[in-house]
C-alpha cells in the first residue's frame, strides 16, 4: 500500500511498512531487477551507526570475474579501502546484512531512477524511489544501456597500462586488463599525471631536455603521504618517459607495511631512483625538492607538507586538501554569519574554503601562481580539490595577496593558521 504522503511528495514515491512486503525485502528485489535487466549502475550505503568506527560508507558495483558476473563491495574506511568481491546471490545477502546493523540508508542507482532506503532508529524502513529525468533523441538510448563494468571508455590515457607496477600493485591483471573493482583508481591516476606533466611544463623543469648534449638532469619529488604508492610509481615512470632527465622519487608514509611494499616493487622491477620512505612530515628534514605532491595529507599535515616544499625551493607544488579541523573551531566566535554557520554542514564548507582559500594566498604571496580546482568527480573520491601552484620565473611574491590574508582573516575571526604561522617562523612569507 502506498503511503498517503507519497501524493504529496513532489520527487517520487515514498512507500513504508504499511506494504504488503516488507520495505527492505522490496528494496533488495529491485537492486537483484535492475541488475538482472542491465539497469543497474551502483549502490551505495551510508549513515554508518556499526561497530567499526572508521567505516563511513560502502560503495557495490557490477564487475565481471572471469566471465562471471560478481558484486565488488568497496568499503571506504577513514584512511583506507577494502575491496571484496562476491557471487551476485551472496553478495544481496551481505547488502541485507548490513543494512540495519551497520548502515540506516542506501540509495540504489538505475538507469531510469534512483531508490532510496531509509531506516530510522526504531527500525522503521521507508522506501521512496525518484525517476530520472528522460533526455530526447538518441541520449535516451545511451541512458537504457549502462557501460559494461569491464570496458574502459576513456580517449586519453597518460599512463601505459602494460606498465608492470600496475599489475604490481593489484591494478591491472597479467593480461594487463584494468581490475574492475580498481577503474575508478586506475582514472584517478591518469587524471593525476595529466595535471602533473602540464605542472611540468608551466614550470620550466624539463628545460633540460632542450640540451641534449648535457648531463641529464635530475628532477626531485617527494610524495607524502604515498600510501601503497599508485601515484609515487606513476609520477616515476612519467619522468623517465621524458628526455634528458633522471628522476628522483621519493614516497613519504607513516605505514611500514606500506613503505615495504614500495620498496619491494620498486626493487623487484628494477626501478632507478625511485624509494619510499617511512616518517612524518611535519619532523622530516628539510632537503631539496623540485617537486612536492601532498595528496589526502589530513588537517594541518598539508601546511607542513606546503612548508616544505617552500623550504626545499619547490617549482611546483600539488595538494590534495583533507580534514579541515584547525579553522572550524574559531569560526564560531561572534561574527555576522553566526546564524549561517550554526549548521553543522556550512560551518565544515566554510572552514574548508577558508583553509584551502588562505593555503592559495599564501602560495601567491611566497611568489607562485596558484590554481584550486576539481581534480577528479565527486563520484569517484568525496576528496576531489587540487591545490596546484607553479612557482614563477622570477620568484616575485604576489603584494596584495599579504593585505587579502589580514582581511580574511580579520573578518572571520581567524586567530591562527598553521601554513602562515610555519612560513613567518622560518621568515618565508615576505612582510
Amino acid at each position: 500500500m502506498k503511503d498517503p504522503l507519497a501524493a504529496n511528495a513532489p520527487h517520487g514515491v515514498r512507500e513504508t511498512t504499511a506494504a504488503a512486503a516488507p520495505p527492505l525485502d522490496r528494496f533488495i528485489e529491485r537492486c537483484a531487477a535492475s541488475l538482472a535487466t542491465g539497469r543497474f549502475v551502483k549502490l551505495l550505503l551510508a549513515k554508518h551507526h556499526g561497530p567499526q568506527p572508521d567505516l563511513q560508507r560502502v560503495m557495490v558495483r557490477a564487475v565481471s570475474l572471469k566471465g562471471e558476473p560478481c558484486l565488488s563491495f568497496v568499503y571506504r574506511h577513514t584512511t583506507r579501502d577494502v575491496t571484496k568481491n562476491l557471487s551476485v546471490d551472496a553478495g544481496w545477502q551481505t547488502v541485507r546484512d548490513l543494512l540495519g546493523p551497520v548502515f540506516r540508508n542506501a540509495h540504489l542507482h538505475t538507469a531510469g531512477e534512483t531508490v532510496e532506503l531509509t531506516i530510522s532508529q526504531r527500525g522503521v524502513c521507508t522506501l521512496r524511489s525518484t525517476p530520472l529525468a528522460q533526455p530526447a533523441g538518441d541520449a535516451v538510448e545511451a541512458l537504457e544501456a549502462p557501460p559494461a563494468a569491464s570496458h574502459d571508455r576513456e580517449k586519453q590515457r597518460w599512463v601505459d597500462v602494460r606498465q608492470p607496477f600496475l599489475t604490481a600493485l593489484g591494478v591491472t591483471t597479467a593480461q594487463h586488463d584494468v581490475v574492475p573493482a580498481m577503474s575508478r583508481k586506475w582514472k584517478q591516476i591518469n587524471k593525476f599525471v595529466e595535471v602533473f606533466a602540464g605542472a611540468l611544463r608551466a614550470s620550466g623543469l624539463l628545460s633540460a631536455a632542450d640540451a641534449p648534449a648535457a648531463a641529464p638532469r635530475s628532477i626531485r619529488v617527494v610524495d607524502f603521504g604515498s600510501g601503497k604508492g599508485y601515484l609515487t610509481f606513476a609520477v616515476h615512470d612519467h619522468l623517465r618517459g621524458q628526455p634528458g632527465i633522471a628522476a628522483q622519487v621519493t614516497g613519504v608514509e607513516l605505514r611500514g607495511d606500506l613503505v615495504r611494499l614500495g620498496n619491494a616493487v620498486a626493487q623487484k622491477l628494477g626501478l632507478q631512483g625511485l624509494r619510499f620512505d617511512e616518517g612524518d612530515v611535519s619532523t622530516r628534514t628539510a632537503e631539496p625538492i623540485d617537486v612536492m605532491i601532498a595528496l589526502h595529507a589530513c588537517d594541518t599535515a598539508t601546511d607542513h607538507a606546503i612548508h616544505h616544499g617552500l623550504r626545499g625551493g619547490a617549482a611546483v607544488i600539488l595538494c590534495s586538501p583533507c580534514c579541515h579541523k584547525q579553522l572550524r573551531p574559531q569560526l564560531l566566535s561572534p561574527h555576522p554569519l553566526r546564524p549561517i554557520l550554526q549548521h553543522g554542514v556550512h560551518l565544515g564548507q566554510h572552514a574548508e574554503m577558508l583553509t584551502d582559500g588562505l593555503r592559495a594566498l599564501l602560495l601567491e604571496a611566497c611568489g607562485y601562481d596558484t590554481q584550486v580546482f576539481e581534480f577528479v568527480a565527486l563520484e569517484h573520491t568525496q576528496k576531489n580539490k587540487m591545490i596546484l601552484a607553479v612557482r614563477r620565473p622570477d620568484a616575485r611574491p604576489a603584494t596584495a595577496s599579504a593585505g587579502q590574508i589580514d582581511d580574511l582573516k580579520a573578518f572571520y575571526g581567524i586567530r591562527e593558521h598553521c601554513l602562515e604561522t610555519l612560513l613567518r617562523a622560518d621568515g618565508l612569507l615576505p612582510a
